[in-house]
């Protein structure tokens, strides 16, 4: 794999102002949160890691973390490290990049620290 292969276009920078988040859904990829920050662009699996709720339904507190809106669990997007309880395990972060078009480019390639939990049945 190139380094330009590797590389899954999301969509327009300037769908994100300052502050804002947004999910992305690339044909054939998991999904991705752009969080924009501080400044920059910061991509993270838009999952949370103590349920698998999606993360974009959540919110953008203190500045810069990503706050689930199932039970509160915070990520930090630059890392994807979990922040408060009940999430303790990190979600992905991609590398992330703007190109000379203004469109955001994610490496989706990067393994995520947390497979999915399993789904269970119901009991009787």
């Amino acid at each position: 794999m190139t380094d330009e292969t590797r590389w899954t276009t999301l969509g327009p920078a300037d769908q994100i102002p300052p502050g804002a988040m947004k999910d992305f859904h690339p044909e054939g990829a998991r999904s991705v949160l752009v969080v924009h920050c501080e400044g920059r662009f910061y991509a993270i699996e838009d999952r949370c890691t103590h349920d698998d709720g999606p993360l974009a339904d959540g919110e953008l507190v203190n500045g810069c973390q990503v706050e689930c809106p199932r039970h509160g669990a915070r990520f930090d997007p630059t890392d994807g490290r979990a922040l408060t309880l009940p999430a303790i395990r990190p979600v992905a972060s991609f590398p992330i990049r703007v190109s000379a078009e203004g469109v955001l480019e994610a490496d989706l390639s990067v393994e995520s620290p947390t497979p999915p939990r399993p789904r269970r049945g119901h009991r009787r």
